[in-house]
């Protein structure tokens, strides 16, 4: 965990309230992890799959593979635009979203 405190700049302080604030953030972070392999499971798993056997075809191996790229880059998209959102409210003084 130290290096997703040093590389987001998270981990610098000693601040008891500072350090809660970081894990808060981390959880989160794990939370969305979470959240993310769980959705894109579920909905590439029944687009790709009809019927589930011992192993996967070529092709559904394939859909599966297209399906988690685009569903990765649309959370991502949208991960950046909260993002960006939040940073704006937050540069205009107006509470933010979190």
């Amino acid at each position: 965990m130290d290096t997703i405190n040093n590389s987001t700049g998270f981990g610098s302080s000693n601040d008891p309230k500072t350090s809660i604030m970081n894990q808060v953030r981390q959880e989160a972070a794990v939370a969305n992890a979470r959240q993310l392999i769980e959705k894109l499971n579920e909905h590439c798993f029944e687009k790709c799959i009809p019927k589930p056997g011992s192993s996967l075809s070529r092709g559904e191996e394939t859909c599966f593979t297209h399906c988690m790229e685009k569903y990765m880059a649309a959370w991502n998209t949208v991960s950046r635009q909260y993002i960006a959102r939040i940073q704006q409210e937050q540069g205009r003084g107006g509470g933010g979203l979190l």
